[in-house]
């Protein structure tokens, strides 16, 4: 008979272990058992464990950078915390702060702005000013005013190792939004000002970043150049003779079928 305390300590030292496989393999048995239970019928204990075990396997996702493994274990926690919610009995998951601003971050990584505020008005006052919730709030204010500087100094100071990945993800679209600035406001920057702009640890950083990202932008000397992005055909660039030599085969073509 599968012992779902075991289990979950079992995942837990893994985790903290950061030992992935032995982590995956306990989250799998915990999975199975809870294909045993119903949300409606069985004890607010058992709802609370499985909802612990989905938690610590979105900290395992998390650990282990499968951002879909995260997404598919917070959707299968939700109506854990639904059912928990509903309880007569008042139960609440160690992890669940932890777990709901890592889900923030992930929606913030995303883009998905909409289902970011949607799970604000999910939350109480008091799950909303703890750090690991308070932490995506403030990342997503400094976002939309376009505080690029502060978003990306907040790496530094993450609530938690395990957002860390999330803070990767967003830092990377972070500096593209800077570069998309930066290469409309300069027609040419020294390399050293563009890492500090952008907040790169060296100039091999930041030619990685324009070999990989920006092969549109030349690098001369200790100069960046960058070249000015199209803003619309003039009358120059229409191949008029190409369209009027098409057109007259169409006509051509018309008459015969005629």
């Amino acid at each position: 008979m599968t012992d779902p305390k075991a289990l979950i300590n079992n995942l837990s030292a893994a985790l903290q272990a950061s030992d992935i496989t032995s982590g995956k393999s306990a989250l799998n048995q915990l999975k199975i058992w809870m294909l045993e239970i119903s949300l409606q019928d069985s004890p607010a204990e058992s709802i609370s464990l499985a909802a612990t075990a989905l938690e610590l396997g979105a900290l395992l996702s998390a650990a282990d950078d499968d951002l879909d493994a995260f997404a598919r274990n917070i959707s299968q926690l939700k109506p854990y915390y639904d059912a928990l919610s509903a309880s007569t009995i008042l139960v609440k998951t160690e992890r669940k702060c932890h777990v709901l601003g890592l889900n923030l971050m992930h929606l913030l990584v995303d883009n998905r702005l909409s289902e970011f505020h949607a799970e604000l008005e999910l939350l109480s006052e008091e799950e909303a000013g703890t750090p690991f919730v308070s932490f995506p709030i403030t990342l997503e204010r400094q976002l939309m005013v376009g505080s690029y500087d502060e978003v990306l100094n907040a790496g530094r100071s993450v609530p938690d190792p395990s957002y860390n990945f999330f803070m990767e993800n967003l830092m990377e679209t972070v500096r593209d939004s800077i570069a998309d600035c930066v290469e409309v406001t300069y027609k040419s920057l020294k390399l050293t000002d563009a890492v500090t702009m952008m907040k790169l640890e060296s100039v091999e950083e930041l030619q990685e970043y324009v070999q990989d990202k920006r092969d549109d932008w030349l690098v001369e000397g200790d100069m960046l150049t960058f070249q000015p992005p199209p803003v619309g055909s003039k009358a120059a660039d229409i191949p008029s003779m190409k369209l009027i030599s098409q057109s007259l085969s169409y006509a051509t073509e018309l008459e015969r079928i005629v």
